[in-house]
């Protein structure tokens, strides 16, 4: 269970982590140096499925995502709010669930672990929160206020 100080740790800490690996989507400049690293990484590891080259909307929709992500993080490591946080899972359970389709589809491999990470993230921000309301009583709160 955790506290409301070390949830809203969390909170920041996963929109340091969103900072750190959307960055590079938000320009198509900083995407096509990604894009280049990501295929090297992925042929030299042997992984299967391919990471296409992308058009000008496949750019287009990778910056848009990355721009959002980005503000999104930067809104939780300044505000980092219960209800962030909770949101926050949602939607990296929504990534998921997309990550998931796509590998399915025959996506690279390199998805699995961003995969792994975006569920991590959302169970430890689903996690239910003590909250003290006075110095003799305690509850938990599994949803915010």
């Amino acid at each position: 269970m955790w506290s409301q100080k070390g949830y809203r740790g969390l909170v920041r800490a996963s929109g340091w982590y969103d900072l750190l690996v959307t960055a590079a989507f938000v320009t198509p400049w900083s995407l096509a140096l990604l894009h280049g690293a990501l295929s090297q990484l992925s042929a030299g590891w042997g992984l299967a499925g391919e990471l296409p080259p992308f058009a000008p909307m496949h750019v287009l929709m990778a910056n848009l995502m990355g721009s959002i992500v980005c503000v999104w993080s930067v809104l939780r490591i300044r505000d980092p709010q219960v209800q962030f946080g909770r949101y926050d899972a949602a939607g990296r359970l929504l990534f998921a669930s997309w990550q998931a389709y796509a590998l399915m589809q025959g996506a690279t491999e390199l998805i699995w672990g961003i995969l792994v990470m975006e569920l991590a993230w959302a169970a430890l921000q689903l996690w239910p929160i003590r909250a003290v309301e006075n110095s003799d009583d305690q509850k938990t709160i599994n949803c915010p206020a």
